[in-house]
């Protein structure tokens, strides 16, 4: 893969990335780990405003990390891609790994 290419890779990951960083687009998007939601349901579970909520997926939407279709009245949202769970479920793991060395760390002090 070209230089070129590769950074463009690079900017659309980093896309990616930048929108999930919130905290409640994660937690947004591990409620959807169960499957389709409406975004009232989503608000409701997240404890945000709707329009708070929408604002969010809307972000994640234009990532392409959500997708979303109407029924009736509400618009359903589902992940995209579900992987992308596991890349919380990495970081999450980075966090064990921190929290096991700081108690190592104190346990010297």
């Amino acid at each position: 893969m070209s230089d070129n290419r590769k950074k463009l890779l690079y900017e659309k990951q980093a896309q990616i990335v930048k929108a999930m960083a919130h905290p409640v687009r994660i937690a947004v998007l591990d409620y959807l780990r169960d499957g389709e939601r409406c975004v009232c349901d989503i608000a409701e579970h997240i404890g945000c405003e709707r329009s708070n909520v929408s604002q969010h997926l809307s972000v994640m939407l234009s990532a392409g990390i959500l997708e979303c279709r109407k029924d009736g009245l509400n618009v359903m949202y589902k992940l995209k891609a579900p992987c992308v769970l596991g890349f919380f479920d990495c970081i999450t793991n980075c966090l064990k790994i921190q929290a096991k060395e700081n108690r190592r760390l104190l346990e010297v002090l």
